[in-house]
């Protein structure tokens, strides 16, 4: 089964789907930061819908459950290979931590004034 669920992000899943991200990601920039977990191996398959799109990519590598301090490196990463777009691929914690470097790209201020609970 197809599925898509527009809110905030955009989740695309389903059999078959990955062929749809080259397309989608061309609408939304052309450099890509590509959040993974401990191993971009298995992202290939994503690597080469992007570079059949002319999508130019980096990959950012995490392990285990995402940390304030693994977003903000992930953030300068993005910023220092300009990218324009972000992918989060993988389990949770790559989704996750993709989210959370997305909007710090675009939003001012500390991580802090962001997280409930913890937060400022």
């Amino acid at each position: 089964m197809r599925f898509e669920f527009a809110t905030a992000t955009r989740i695309v899943f389903g059999p078959g789907t990955l062929r749809e991200v080259g397309p989608i990601a061309a609408s939304l920039g052309r450099r890509a930061l590509i959040v993974v977990g401990c191993t971009a191996e298995y992202a290939a398959p994503l690597f080469d819908r992007l570079d059949e799109a002319g999508i130019e990519h980096t990959t950012y590598c995490i392990e285990g459950e995402p940390t304030v301090e693994v977003a903000l490196k992930g953030v300068d990463r993005a910023r220092a290979d300009r990218c324009d777009l972000v992918i989060g691929f993988g389990g949770g914690s790559a989704i996750d931590t993709g989210k959370t470097i997305s909007a710090l790209l675009t939003n001012p201020g500390d991580p802090l004034d962001y997280l409930e609970v913890i937060g400022r």
